[in-house]
């Protein structure tokens, strides 16, 4: 290994100019004024009712909605209460209205930059979603109809769907109580109010733990369950009914407050002692036990950590709990208790408000397939109150007027209730902490081989059964289950956000894909592109495996000649560069056409797509089984990208002989992109570092330098042997 060092200071100067040329282009329009955004709807499409808006005035800024001369509410944008960042690193900005009494009766999605949904799910899905949320009280915390609205979690865009509901839920319960609306005389009792009394209530039996409230129930049949989502509106979900007979159970849910003194020694025998040592000061922790054929576990959190059948409502927070929140009971101590399928003891996360002297409610999510990826939700309401027996005397001053929080000076924006929760970020990367370890150990052992790489190929057997198993991991694991699939979406997004308001936190909402960014920028400088383009990339890895499958099977192969190989492999950057140029202008039109990449159809939505979409990936893949890695030679736009600053690598690992190209044109014609030019000198833009090369550079039976010498070791070896030796003396000469 001779790494040569090849910084080239001509084309750091010419990128750091191009940079600053770039900066001084005017950003793509993104209005962030609400006035702006009403002008492009009609005022009913947000407020119902309501036939014309005042000024838009106050902090946070809105505008009064009225009927005549009635006042009937506000608009307001999401993104002028709360952050609303998404995965692309734009605002998701929706229009909210929100009635006197706190209630949201319109909302509408107005801008957004989330390439999912620009170019992956359809935009009646998010509606569809964000429709959900009309009719929820914020100042209540719980939607009108309790248990019986549809919610499509909209598979496949788990963080733009996350940003959207807390943004939502969070600016719409900020902007209530800024404005103090809703109506204090019928308020419920202030938290201060009422506490709970450790020294009250005694170890009671199941029976009469359930029957004072202490213990609540929730209990839903089979039959139940099918009428829900057949009444949700849902026609497909309506045609896949739960399978059983309607009396069947379908759950039996029972919840309580465990971190009660007399309710948690009662359900938890000596096991209580051992919580009250694990809670922190404040922090609560609740009981949950089911029975029947629906977990309130699921799966999720075993292969996330993250439970996300359940989540704990109170006002307007929502908890959510981790698998390190969580400790499995084998059964319950109270006297009667029945057997359980399933018992979790959960502990409130460090950092979250929950008042256990105040109503709250756990909320169940029922998810039913529907046939290939798609999946139907509802969600059903378990309420809790802790019964007055646990409880302190509410004090007699507070019970006249209800909570309220500060309003801050006119012209400066309200405090925020939340402001010391964990950003959502945070949140995100704590529920994914199995998948980033895993990530991180592949890119570990990645490193590994491009470090010994020469260890490696020289066993050649060993090296291809290291590349395919690599392959196999890049394609279903970072591809197809965790969805990591790199795109060009990305570095427009990362670029646009330089020349507009470049925050770290925007590209932190994705965990996987982050780490992936930070170690491909970090293998630039040392490999090039070739680190991702030939071992990181899912859909170069369902390519090279499907053209395996294509040789096993005696696809014919065709080889491009060079000549014309050299005219074409420019495109991809014609495209990228074009790309890069319109999201000049407009970073949404860049990112619809970023739709060449065939990465959301194949990887991230495993072709459940419209059939035009799915037609362009099979093509290129189908086209790739005769020419090896077809799209990646001539059309991706990620790897011209990611070829431009990897010119700036520092090392070069590829060992070549002299008599490479002349007259040897081994390596040439087995390059699988045939980035070897013909004189024997590999073009670095098109390396894909799969390290093919290195391993016939040493092969003893096909590098004719490696051949010829070891010919030549063995004809030494020969002449050296007792038996071959010249003029060997005769026995028992003198």
């Amino acid at each position: 290994m001779r790494p040569s060092v090849k910084i080239r200071p001509l084309l750091v100067v010419v990128a750091a100019v191009f940079a600053l040329l770039a900066s001084r282009l005017p950003a793509s329009a993104q209005s962030s004024h609400l006035a702006q955004y009403l002008d492009s709807i009609a005022v009913s499409e947000v407020f119902p009712g309501a036939d014309r808006l005042g000024p838009i005035e106050g902090a946070p800024p809105a505008a009064a909605a009225y009927a005549g001369s009635t006042l009937l509410g506000y608009i307001f944008l999401n993104s002028d209460v709360v952050n609303s960042i998404g995965y692309s690193g734009k605002p998701i900005n929706i229009a909210i209205g929100l009635d006197l009494s706190g209630k949201i009766v319109g909302a509408k999605l107005i801008e957004h930059h989330e390439p999912i949904v620009l170019i992956g799910i359809p935009p009646q899905k998010i509606a569809n979603f964000i429709k959900a949320f009309v009719g929820r009280n914020v100042l209540q915390g719980a939607p009108d109809a309790t248990g019986s609205a549809s919610v499509d979690i909209v598979s496949g865009a788990t963080v733009t769907v996350m940003v959207i509901a807390d943004s939502i839920t969070k600016s719409a319960s900020q902007f209530a109580r800024s404005r103090r609306l809703g109506n204090p005389s019928t308020a419920a009792v202030p938290a201060a109010a009422r506490k709970v009394d450790a020294t009250k209530g005694s170890i009671e039996d199941w029976t009469t733990l359930l029957g004072d409230g202490s213990v609540r129930r929730l209990s839903i049949s089979v039959g139940e369950v099918n009428d829900a989502f057949a009444r949700s509106g849902n026609a497909e979900a309506a045609r896949h009914p739960q399978e059983g007979e309607p009396s069947d159970e379908f759950i039996d849910l029972y919840v309580a407050e465990a971190s009660v003194p007399a309710i948690g020694r009662s359900l938890l025998g000596a096991e209580y002692d051992a919580l009250q040592q694990r809670l922190k000061p404040g922090q609560q922790a609740i009981v949950v036990a089911g029975n029947g054929i629906y977990s309130f576990k699921g799966s999720g959190y075993v292969r996330g950590g993250i439970f996300d059948r359940i989540e704990l409502v109170q006002g307007e927070n929502i908890i959510r709990f981790r698998d390190r929140n969580h400790r499995r009971l084998g059964d319950l101590a109270a006297d009667g208790a029945p057997q359980f399928r399933e018992i979790g003891l959960f502990v409130v996360p460090e950092g979250e408000t929950f008042d256990p002297a105040q109503p709250w409610r756990l909320k169940l999510l029922v998810q039913r397939a529907m046939g290939g990826r798609d999946k139907a939700f509802l969600t059903f309401d378990l309420a809790y109150a802790l019964p007055d027996k646990y409880l302190t005397a509410p004090a007699s001053a507070a019970v006249t007027t209800a909570p309220t929080a500060s309003v801050a000076p006119q012209g400066k924006p309200a405090e925020s209730s939340t402001a010391n929760e964990e950003p959502l970020w945070v949140r995100l990367w704590l529920a994914r902490i199995p998948e980033i370890a895993t990530l991180c150990v592949a890119l570990a052992a990645l490193t590994g081989i491009f470090f010994f790489q020469d260890a490696l190929v020289r066993r050649p057997i060993l090296y291809d059964r290291v590349r395919v198993g690599f392959l196999l991991f890049t394609l279903f694991w970072i591809g197809w289950y965790a969805q990591a699939q790199l795109s060009v979406v990305n570095v427009l997004t990362f670029l646009n956000s330089l020349r507009t308001d470049f925050r770290w936190d925007y590209f932190l909402v994705d965990p996987l894909i982050f780490i992936l960014w930070a170690a491909v920028a970090a293998s630039l400088l040392f490999w090039g592109r070739g680190a991702f383009c030939g071992w990181l990339c899912p859909f170069g890895a369902l390519q090279e495996l499907l053209n395996r499958l294509g040789r096993l099977l005696h696809v014919p192969q065709y080889k491009v000649p060079f000549g014309l190989h050299q005219r074409l492999w420019p495109i991809k950057y014609i495209v990228f560069l074009g790309l890069f140029a319109l999201s000049l202008y407009s970073l949404s039109m860049s990112e619809q056409a970023a739709e060449i990449e065939p990465f959301k159809t194949a990887i991230v939505l495993r072709f459940a797509r419209d059939w035009p979409f799915v037609l362009f990936a099979v093509a290129l893949l189908a086209a790739g089984l005769f020419v090896e890695r077809f799209f990646c030679r001539y059309l991706c736009p990620l790897g011209a990208a990611l070829a431009i600053p990897a010119r700036l690598r520092m090392f070069d690992w590829l060992k070549r002989y002299r008599e490479c190209g002349n007259p040897c044109q081994r390596c040439a014609n087995e390059c699988p992109v045939q980035s070897i030019h013909p004189e024997g000198h590999i073009n670095p833009n098109e390396c894909i570092q799969c390290l093919h090369c290195q391993m016939l550079y040493h092969h003893a039976y096909k590098c004719p330098v490696v051949i010829q010498r070891r010919l030549r070791r063995e004809k030494r070896e020969a002449m050296a042997s007792p038996q071959m030796r010249p003029g060997k003396p005769a026995s028992g000469a003198a």
